[in-house]
């Protein structure tokens, strides 16, 4: 239990980093070639890595909360069961 909330809040800190980076570095450079304005190829690539980081850190968020979340109602679910079939 205690792995998953350092899991979470080291994702939630590289997602917070890849957010203040991205507004920081390339703030008006979408992570897509083709803009109405001609864009810097780096800026382009920068903003395509960062966008990157950003979803899997996210993802990993959220797949550890889920975690976090499922670990009680699996014990409560357990423990439910458990008293059902004493019976």
């Amino acid at each position: 239990m205690r792995a998953a909330w350092k899991l979470f809040c080291l994702s939630a800190a590289i997602l917070a980093a890849s957010l203040g980076l991205a507004h920081l570095l390339v703030p008006d450079v979408v992570p897509v070639a083709f803009a109405e304005e001609p864009q810097p190829a780096w800026a382009v690539m920068m903003a395509f890595m960062l966008r990157a980081i950003e979803m899997i850190a996210a993802a990993v968020a959220i797949i550890s909360l889920a975690g976090l979340a499922g670990i009680p109602l699996y014990v409560a679910w357990s423990r439910a069961s458990r008293d059902t079939q004493a019976r």
